[in-house]
């Protein structure tokens, strides 16, 4: 009898034994089988793009993925959120999911707030109206501004920035911006202008004596000449020390670029005599001194040339025909010059 009992105690245990030992399988099974779901690559075939709304839950994540064919299955997304909570706490945004990414590498974006990052790029030299067609024309920006009313933009652009100008031509600084999905166009130019705040600043901290500037905003319009009649960097400084050396002297600067501003749309690729003997406010072959306001965007180079120009006796330059210039000291040797280079005498 006492053998029996034995039998049964024994047998029972052994059931309870196999149960726990199936179950501690079945666990490790499940944990091992997760693991291998999530360090797999996803099923894309090519990078995509998804947005995950405000408020949108880890279950309709996982839905969503699936929805897509980024996963084949929701479970082992489920059962990987429930043992690592802090990969359900997804963030708003617009990622993109490269087709070489592991599934746990989504969620961890997803959960960090990784979001894809688009980009513009902004050309030293290229004005305001320039810009804003880049910004209309971009896809992944928020327009807040109405670009249909083309003559008030840059008023609409000066007063959404609290600006003391109506006319915000050369306060951007030009480089390669990265941003999220629907950006604001002002938010956009709010950062460049603190940009080029910066720069400018910085580079009047470290300025030379005896400039012929009153203020930032003057060495600003002459950086967007320089900027504008080379885009060669190592010709900066001197072409910067030709406009100065007019400037000290009392003579014109007699730009070509800056009577090209002042005829904006009419300007179809050639000078003529006529508008150079035009007087508006950027002809500076009619007006002494610096035009009002910059004629495009500068970027560091000729904003140091502005407060940093090199020391030399030139007073003219032409261009070579190869992108440089040469540079004289007198009226003859410019004439010279413009005969070689310019008439092919």
């Amino acid at each position: 009898m006492q053998f029996v009992k034995y039998l049964i105690k024994n047998k029972f245990i052994n059931t309870i034994f196999l149960l726990i030992l199936l179950s501690v399988v079945s666990i490790a099974g499940l944990l091992g089988m997760t693991q291998y779901k999530m360090e797999r690559l996803n099923q894309l075939s090519q990078d995509t793009m998804i947005e995950v709304e405000r408020g949108m839950s880890f279950n309709r994540f996982a839905y969503q993925l699936s929805t897509l064919g980024i996963v084949k299955q929701t479970l082992w997304l489920k059962v990987y959120g429930k043992l690592n909570p802090s990969f359900t706490q997804i963030k708003a945004g617009n990622y993109l999911i490269r087709n070489d990414q592991r599934v746990k590498d989504i969620l961890l974006m997803v959960s960090q707030g990784q979001e894809h990052q688009f980009s513009i790029t902004f050309v030293e030299g290229s004005t305001l109206a320039q810009w804003l067609v880049q910004i209309a024309k971009h896809p992944n920006i928020t327009k807040t501004l109405d670009y249909q009313e083309t003559t008030s933009l840059y008023q609409q652009v000066a007063s959404a920035l609290t600006l003391d100008t109506a006319h915000p031509e050369g306060l951007f600084f030009p480089e390669t911006y990265a941003f999220t999905h629907k950006t604001k166009d002002i938010d956009l130019l709010k950062r460049a202008y603190q940009q080029m705040q910066i720069h400018l600043n910085n580079a009047w901290q470290q300025k030379q004596g005896n400039l012929p500037y009153a203020d930032p905003y003057e060495a600003l319009i002459m950086a967007s000449i320089i900027e504008k009649e080379s885009g060669q960097y190592s010709e900066h400084q001197i072409i910067a020390s030709v406009f100065v050396n007019r400037l000290q002297t009392n003579m014109r600067l007699q730009t070509d670029p800056t009577v090209i501003y002042g005829l904006a749309d009419r300007y179809k690729g050639n000078i003529t005599r006529k508008h150079l003997r035009e007087k508006t406010q950027y002809n500076t072959y009619r007006i002494n001194g610096l035009p009002p306001t910059p004629i495009a965007m500068p970027g560091k180079s000729a904003i140091v040339a502005a407060m940093q120009p090199a020391q030399t006796d030139y007073y003219y330059f032409v261009s070579d025909g190869n992108g440089k210039h040469i540079f004289s000291t007198n009226l003859k040797d410019h004439n010279r010059a413009v005969a070689k280079y310019q008439l092919g005498q």
